[in-house]
Parts: structure tokens; C-alpha cells; sequence
């Protein structure tokens, strides 16, 4: 007997029938003597409706509000999940993140989990009752209750995975594993048995829709075995593990991508200690990531600064931008929200010389011109026309060998 904690995303619940297969799933799972705890999203663009019906009655609705509303999604999919649970047989309770006391900090929307009160879950999973707990949702030292943003059911699934010691952790979803690429793109992507944390981490931060990033960090901070696989077709999965393998690592595991970016550029700025920061502060004071950041220093003291952010931040940051190059008495400013970032990862680079050349000659072959580049032990990120995205996914997949498992 382990204790197993299930995660069942919006398509896999997104419909009576879906919630049916669900609760035949966790019932099977049960009878072979598992303790279960299964966190579940809103169904299948529940959040979406929601989120509209806010902005029709009040574009400016306050954000606390606009938790509320978002978070009656996964209250309705808890209920009926367990009312199905239990016309099997199978004794189980619901709860909300309030009640499970999911304690967040207090960023509505984009809420983060400081720490999770297991005492009731643990109490009923001892009673002999399967748990079922809404994902995406928890609550502040004020009690109100917050949201994690969009996939964070995964945070909440290895979350509570981390606080209770589970054995495994096993995110279904509308895939049936991790992929080399996407499929979509990519037709001779092939399904990854195992990848590490890192590239995984890696993938998720980068744009792969698989698993959301803080989920993935979870994981690798407390040591949660994760496994993603299928919520309509039996299979292995893939396994995401922070052990070592024995066997030497491949040298690229996948090719991922990001169409949610946009860029800006501020030049003719004084080149002086501190002007990153005053450029970069407002923009995350905003509370918008910054991701990839390049500087070029001018032979006439001044320097040129080009980041990106996600491309719903675009206009927001443009305007926070604009402001601080009047203080700072910039030449201009520019910004494009045409772009996509495409990127190779594998922890196998760090052993090996000759990615980036590999990846540079691949894409110039193809006409794909370099905007940005950044790198990590195990990344190579390059920005690029979103129109040359998906042909930039093929040419590298290709030039990787990835779709027959070989290294180059």
C-alpha cells in the first residue's frame, strides 16, 4: 500500500462522462490498496467562462473578486467527482483549498504556496477515504481566498504530494507522456520513458504546455516522483526523476518552444552602475517576469538594454518602459510582440562541445535569422520571427536526431 496522489487536468474532467472515467480510474486504484488523494481542475474552459462573465460585467473588476469567481471551477468538479466516487462504493470526501488551508501569499491570480495544513486530509486518508481536493486555489493570512494562475492544479497535485510524503505523483492528462517536440509540429516526436527534473524544469519554463513550471520545481526541491501520462489511454508514461541514471545521458532530450513572448529594447542609455536595475525594477515591481535580458555597451558611454516578457505583459511593460526612458533621458525605445523562442535542452550538453555551433548552422541553413540568444548549463535559447517558429522546431528536431533517438 502507497500513498498516490492523482491530478486530473480540465480536459480529463471535462465532461459527466470524463468525471465518470475519472472516478473508475481512482476506484481501480483504490482496490489495489493505494491511499489516494486526487486534486482536480475546473472543467474543460469553465475558467475561461468565468474569467469572461468578470470582464463583461466589469473590465476593472478587483482581483480578489475576480479569485472568488474563478475559484467556484474546481468546487463543482470536486463535488461531483466525489458524488461519482462514492456511487462506487468508494468512501470520499471534497474539499477546497481554504479547507485543506492551502496558504498562499496574497498576488491574486498569480497566488504562490507558503505552506499546507495536511492535518484534516490525513485524518480522513487514515478513516479509509479517498481525498479529493480542488486544484488551483488556496487561501491568505487574511483568509481570502487566491488562485495560482493558469496550471496551477499541477502545483497543487505536487504540492500536496511534497507535504504528505506520497510515493508518486501522476499528473493525467490529454497526452500520454513527455515528447522529443511537439507532435503537432513535429509528427516523429517520440515519447520520452524518463527525463531529469532539470530538463524538465527546463522544458516547462520554456513553453512545453506539458506540466506548469512551479509544479516542476516542487518536484525537484522535495524529491517528488512525477510521472505525466494519459487520461484516456493506458501506458507507462513518462517518468520525470531527480535521480542520477547509470546509463549515460542523451545529448539532446527535446526541442522546446515559446510563442507567448514579446521584446524591448531601450537604448541610449547612460552606461552606469545600477541602470539595469532602474530599467528592469519598474517592470517586475509590475509584477511581469522578466526572462531573457542582452546588453550592448556604445564606444559613446551609453549602452542599449533588450529583454523579454510574456506577450500579454507586452503593452503594460511598453508603457512602464516608456516612462522610465523620460528619466532617464534614453534615446528610445522600442518593442515587438512578433516574435517566438525556440530552444534545445539536455543535461548530456554538459559533457559535450558543439550544441550551439549545431543549432546556429541548422537554422541559418533554413533562413532563420538570431534575434537573441541565451544559454543555461543544459539550454540553448534563441529568439527568432514567429513566423519561422515551427519550421525552427523541425529543422533542430532533424539536425538533433532526435526523432530516431540517435546523437549527433
Amino acid at each position: 500500500m502507497g500513498l498516490i496522489v492523482e491530478k486530473y487536468g480540465g480536459t480529463s474532467v471535462g465532461d459527466l462522462g470524463r468525471i465518470n472515467a475519472v472516478a473508475d480510474k481512482v476506484a481501480t486504484s483504490r482496490a489495489q490498496g493505494n491511499d489516494m488523494v486526487v486534486v482536480v481542475s475546473a472543467m474543460s474552459g469553465e475558467t475561461n467562462r468565468l474569467a469572461e462573465l468578470a470582464a463583461e460585467i466589469n473590465p476593472l473588476a478587483p482581483a480578489r473578486e475576480v479569485d472568488v469567481l474563478l475559484s467556484t471551477g474546481e468546487q463543482v468538479t470536486i463535488a461531483l467527482l466525489t458524488m461519482a466516487l462514492h456511487r462506487r462504493g468508494v468512501d470520499a470526501r471534497s474539499y477546497t483549498g481554504s479547507q485543506v488551508h492551502i496558504r498562499t501569499d496574497s498576488v491574486h491570480g498569480r497566488a504562490r504556496i507558503l505552506d499546507i495544513d495536511d492535518a484534516r486530509v490525513r485524518n480522513d486518508i487514515a478513516n479509509g477515504h479517498v481525498v479529493v481536493v480542488a486544484g488551483f486555489q488556496g487561501v491568505d493570512e487574511e483568509q481570502n481566498i487566491t488562485t495560482l494562475g493558469r496550471g496551477g492544479s499541477d502545483t497543487t497535485a505536487v504540492a500536496m504530494a511534497a507535504a504528505m510524503g506520497a510515493d508518486e505523483c501522476r499528473i493525467y492528462t490529454d497526452v500520454d507522456g513527455v515528447y522529443t517536440a511537439d507532435p503537432r509540429i513535429v509528427p516523429e516526436a517520440r515519447r520520452l520513458d524518463w527525463i531529469t527534473v532539470e530538463e524538465m524544469l527546463e522544458m516547462a519554463s520554456l513553453g512545453a504546455k506539458v506540466l506548469q513550471t512551479r509544479s516542476v520545481e516542487f518536484a525537484g526541491k522535495y524529491r517528488v516522483p512525477l510521472r505525466v501520462l494519459s487520461a484516456f489511454e493506458d501506458g507507462p508514461g513518462t517518468l520525470i526523476t531527480y535521480e542520477e541514471s547509470p546509463m549515460e545521458q542523451p545529448l539532446i532530450s527535446s526541442i522546446a518552444y515559446n510563442r507567448d513572448e514579446a521584446k524591448l529594447t531601450i537604448r541610449g542609455i547612460p552606461d552606469e552602475p545600477g541602470i539595469a536595475y532602474r530599467i528592469v525594477g519598474p517592470i517586475s515591481d509590475a509584477h511581469v517576469n522578466v526572462d531573457m535580458i542582452v546588453q550592448n555597451v556604445g564606444a559613446d558611454g551609453t549602452t542599449d538594454l533588450t529583454f523579454t516578457v510574456h506577450r500579454n505583459d507586452y503593452k503594460k511593460s511598453l508603457e512602464i518602459l516608456t516612462e522610465t526612458a523620460k528619466k532617464l533621458k534614453a534615446r528610445d525605445v522600442g518593442g515587438d510582440d512578433n516574435i517566438a523562442k525556440l530552444s534545445v535542452i539536455g543535461v548530456g550538453m554538459r559533457s559535450h562541445a558543439g550544441i550551439a555551433a549545431t543549432m546556429f548552422q541548422a537554422l541559418a541553413n533554413e533562413g532563420i535569422n538570431i534575434q537573441m540568444i541565451s544559454t543555461s548549463e543544459i539550454k540553448i535559447s534563441v529568439v527568432v520571427e514567429d513566423k519561422y517558429l515551427e519550421l525552427g522546431v523541425r529543422t533542430l528536431h532533424k539536425a538533433f536526431g532526435l526523432e530516431d533517438g540517435a546523437d549527433v
